[in-house]
This record gives structure tokens, C-alpha cells and sequence, in this order.
């Protein structure tokens, strides 16, 4: 089983990005997990929020295979309490599959064509993030969640 977190875009501050490279390195040390960053989509200021979703979602369906579980990254999505979200994970490498994709979209979200592939959509809070900040609080949940499935001292309930 391989976990990879799939961003559209390279974030601007070095701060995110020290994070994520931080949590990647704890998240490695209890499985396969890689960062997966696609390219902005160029001219997109000039373009339309449906144009520019509809360009990431082809860029973000080449990168996912028939047998991964896709979890968009959404505000409509389930929320979950860290342990929960654990327990999901948990089962979801119990059963064996190969791949768990996470994927972050762009500013505007996802387009139809991604929602319709999507397995589940997960919530990571009923407030709105910006794309830039969710990579590094989602990769702090995901090593959360090795530290309870691990039962390490990083959660505490």
C-alpha cells in the first residue's frame, strides 16, 4: 500500500512547504507516501474558474490508475475526528488495495469529471482553508493518524 497526497501547484511560502517536507519524512517512516505536485495551469488568471478546474481535472485524472481509492479533499465532504479518520485509514490498508490517492485541488475545486472518479471526500473542517495551507494541515492528520493506528505519543485524547 502507498499513500500519495496530489497538489495542484507548488505552494509560494517556504514555512508550508517545510512542513509538509517534515511531516512527509514522519509519515515515510510507516509507509510508502509521496507528495505529487502538478503543475499550475498556465494563463489561468485569465481564465474562467470552470476552464481552470476542467484543465487541473484532466492533469490530476492522468496521475490516478484504475484500482486507487480517491479521496478528494473537500468542504462537502465527511468530516471525521482524528481518531475516526485513523480507523479509516486502518481499514483501508487492511483491505489491501494498492493505492490511496489524496487529492488537493486548485483555488475553484474540483471539476465534474474528478468528483464523478472520487471514492470518497473527506472535510477537514466546516471552514474554508486555502489550497496552499490544506496540504500542510492534512499531511499533520496523516502522520496523526500512523501515531494512533501506532499508538506513538504524538495523540492525546
Amino acid at each position: 500500500m502507498t499513500i500519495d497526497l496530489i497538489l495542484i501547484g507548488k505552494t509560494d511560502s517556504e514555512a508550508i512547504a517545510a512542513l509538509v517536507s517534515d511531516y512527509s519524512k514522519r509519515i515515510n517512516r510507516y509507509i510508502k507516501f509521496a507528495v505529487v505536485i502538478l503543475p499550475d495551469v498556465r494563463s489561468s488568471r485569465k481564465m474562467p474558474a470552470e476552464v481552470q478546474k476542467q484543465a487541473e481535472g484532466e492533469m490530476i485524472l492522468r496521475q490516478i490508475t484504475q484500482g486507487d481509492t480517491v479521496v478528494l479533499l473537500d468542504e462537502k465532504g465527511k468530516s471525521m475526528r482524528s481518531v475516526e479518520f485513523a480507523s479509516w485509514i486502518e481499514k483501508r490498508i487492511a483491505t489491501g488495495g494498492k493505492r490511496i490517492c489524496f487529492v488537493v485541488g486548485g483555488p475553484y475545486g474540483f471539476s465534474r469529471e474528478v468528483y464523478e472518479r472520487a471514492d470518497a471526500m473527506l472535510s477537514l473542517s466546516p471552514m474554508t482553508f486555502s489550497h496552499q495551507i490544506v496540504r500542510a494541515i492534512f499531511a499533520e492528520q496523516l502522520y496523526r493518524a500512523f501515531s494512533i493506528i501506532n499508538n506513538t505519543p504524538y495523540h492525546h485524547e
